[in-house]
């Protein structure tokens, strides 16, 4: 087999995630392709992965995606996280990934409705509740999942949640109804209710969004069409990689992986990992790089095994349990550090491992840069790094 080393896995990183220069891609749908998928779970992650490969990028790039040409869709998916897809990925994501989260969405419900006494057949309970739904949908417009339960009696009851949790209490069963239906690719997300920084959705059918229903793959298929895109974006992989990123089984992936016939490499610290057969050139050497990656941005969660580009000692500080990160500055394929934007919208950075002038130049400027774009605009997130929480307490992340 022969040998990828952590420096050629940059290169490859660096040029087919549009992150190094003369390698960025030329619009929306070029890079959320390049990408596989962009992270979507936080409302604005996706315009802030875009901004950071899309040269000339501006919002309204991404809502004519979503909402006019509908050639980048969200869908629930892997590991039950939110991502913009590529139009032509939902065959392949429907029967498989999304599939697995629609069953386990489903199963849960059931148990917690009957649980609660919502009823006494949950199943049945929830078809009605999905019926209902699919009806008021069919001519009118996206709706809310808080509009939907005012209209609509089926989806009346109350769930008892996290009982011994301090964010614990009762939650309408309305949201869960509707997650689950995205999930099974009854219903889409369609238009923001509110601005590119705060999520909210409002909900249509998948097939009066896109025209026409959309076919499933099956399972197999559908995982073996996911995987090429992740080996295409991603490889070289390792098992670990692949099993982290499609939160499915071993045997699902290697099913997968013998499919599309991929071929083994070794890497760096007695690792094998996979690429596609006619992935297997050597990709050389791309001039060094800065990037300021939002929370949850793909090149930073793409891969379970992070050491080739993060030192496992910073690895706590930017990213939870969960294997969640935050924000991430980068240089010559490395997370060297998190930033923020301070109270007059100021990005600042925090770089734990300094990258000498040059780096410290291209990190400078890459600051400036998305200061301007976000001119003045604050991001929360939900995953700030602790190394931002103990050098920058008051600022958000951006």
């Amino acid at each position: 087999m022969r040998l990828i080393d952590d420096a050629e896995r940059r290169a490859r990183a660096a040029r087919r995630h549009a992150l190094a220069a003369g390698h960025r891609a030329g619009d929306v749908l070029a890079a959320v392709r390049a990408m596989t998928v962009l992270h979507s779970t936080e409302q604005a992650t996706p315009y802030l992965s875009l901004f950071a490969r899309v040269d000339g990028f501006e919002r309204p790039d991404l809502d004519r995606a979503l909402i006019e040409d509908r050639s980048v869709v969200k869908q629930l998916a892997m590991r039950r996280t939110l991502f913009a897809f590529p139009r032509e990925l939902l065959p392949a994501a429907l029967g498989s990934a999304a599939a697995r989260v629609a069953r386990q969405e489903h199963a849960a419900l059931v148990k917690d409705l009957e649980r609660n006494e919502v009823a006494d057949d949950a199943a049945s309970w929830i078809e009605a509740a999905r019926a209902a739904i699919l009806d008021r949908l069919a001519e009118g417009p996206e709706l809310s999942a808080k509009q939907l339960r005012e209209e609509l009696a089926e989806l009346s009851g109350r769930l008892s949640m996290y009982e011994h949790k301090s964010y614990g209490g009762l939650t309408h069963v309305a949201p869960r109804v509707v997650t689950w239906m995205g999930a099974a690719g009854d219903l889409v997300r369609g238009r923001n209710g509110s601005h590119w920084r705060v999520n909210r959705n409002l909900w249509t059918r998948m097939d009066r969004w896109l025209g026409a229903p959309v076919d499933p793959l099956d399972a197999a298929a559908g995982y073996e069409r996911l995987a090429a895109a992740y080996l295409r974006t991603f490889g070289p992989v390792t098992e670990r990689d692949l099993v982290w990123w499609f939160g499915a089984t071993k045997t699902a992936m290697r099913q997968a992986l013998s499919g599309l016939g991929a071929v083994q490499v070794r890497l760096e610290r007695d690792r094998t990992g996979w690429v596609l057969p006619d992935d297997t050139e050597p990709e050389p050497p791309v001039e060094p790089w800065a990037a300021l990656l939002p929370a949850l941005d793909p090149t930073s969660m793409g891969w379970k095994d992070r050491d080739w580009y993060l030192d496992p000692a910073l690895a706590p500080d930017l990213f939870d349990a969960n294997g969640n990160c935050g924000t991430t500055v980068w240089w010559d394929g490395r997370i060297v550090g998190a930033y923020a934007v301070d109270e007059s919208g100021r990005v600042e950075t925090v770089v734990a491992h300094d990258p000498g002038p040059a780096g410290r130049a291209a990190i400078e400027t890459e600051a400036r840069r998305l200061e301007k774009w976000l001119d003045g605009e604050r991001v929360a997130t939900a995953y700030k790094a602790a190394l931002l929480a103990r050098n920058r307490p008051d600022a958000d992340a951006g």
